[in-house]
């Protein structure tokens, strides 16, 4: 939120459309179980390393009352290296158009798939988002981050001071206006408490999942073509979980209502739908290896 465009702001499948297997020649990972399970705490504590946040600090009057944003040239390079993102429940229709909707790890912990290999956004271009896409909550919130204060059983609203947007230097949106806090801090503040609903509301719909037994083991195949047109060799992208249509299809009609009463049932119905779109993750990767050979044939 500290920048102005974040403020404002199936099956496995393969690929033989004739690509060659450049650049995809190496396995690529997701998020390993306690990377997973460590991307979904980071929702709501900063204990630790949380994704994007360099310096992430408690906000107050005293220590930031000169501080606020600014614009910058690349407002969106802190997430150029992020390949994957956590994701609420709400947001899985919009994002079921952009990319896979996946649950990982243990906690079967849902992330937005934005690359298939590691430190490669492919959304991310000169630090600029791809506007036809959409862009998760997780994202939109920076520089701020709520931060759990356990010994007072609240939250406590961060910053990252180490982020480009953030200046105690002409900013030309403050933080605090006098000894208060201002319009776009407060527009913040309530940013994040609809995000935090949201996180606890995906926890909940997760657990309800678990319960219910609806998650399977999936994997993400590829196969190409080599430079002489014969097939390559089929490649493993990426094992994750995902709602099983076929345990989702045989529930209870009483479970099935309850689940569409609630929103469930369309969230999961849009999980399936977004997993068509590791295809198109494919194709971005191979297109931009491409670019990277053709310019560097020129050299």
């Amino acid at each position: 939120m500290g920048t102005k465009g974040s403020a404002k702001a199936l099956a496995s499948s393969n690929s033989d459309g004739g690509a060659t297997r450049t650049g995809l020649t190496h396995r690529s990972f997701l998020p390993s179980d306690k990377e997973a399970t460590m991307a979904e705490k980071q929702q709501s504590t900063v204990t630790g390393n949380v994704m994007f946040y360099k310096k992430p600090v408690p906000l107050n009057r005293e220590q930031h009352a000169g501080y606020g944003v600014k614009a910058v040239s690349n407002p969106f390079e802190f997430m150029a290296k992020s390949h994957f993102m956590p994701i609420t429940a709400p947001e899985f229709g919009s994002a079921a158009a952009s990319y896979p909707v996946i649950f990982a790890g243990e906690e079967r912990a849902p992330l937005a798939v934005m690359g298939i290999r590691t430190d490669e956004n492919l959304f991310v271009k000169d630090g600029q988002f791809n506007q036809d896409f959409y862009m998760p909550s997780f994202a939109r919130r920076y520089p701020f981050v709520l931060a759990g204060d356990q010994s007072n059983d609240r939250f406590v609203v961060c910053v990252d001071e180490d982020a480009d947007c953030v200046t105690k230097k002409s900013p030309t949106q403050k933080f605090f206006e006098g000894d208060d806090t201002s319009g776009f801090t407060k527009e913040a503040f309530q940013f994040l408490q609809g995000f935090e609903r949201d996180r606890q509301a995906t926890n909940n719909m997760v657990e309800e999942f678990k319960k219910l037994d609806l998650f399977e083991s999936k994997e993400m195949n590829f196969q190409g073509q080599n430079a002489d047109g014969s097939p390559a060799e089929r490649q493993k992208i990426a094992d994750y979980f995902a709602i099983s249509e076929e345990k989702l299809r045989n529930l209870p009609t009483e479970t099935l209502k309850s689940l569409n009463d609630r929103g469930l049932l369309a969230v999961a119905h849009a999980h399936l739908i977004s997993l068509s779109n590791w295809q198109r993750l494919v194709n971005m990767t191979l297109r931009l290896d491409g670019e990277k050979q053709a310019k560097a044939a020129k050299k």
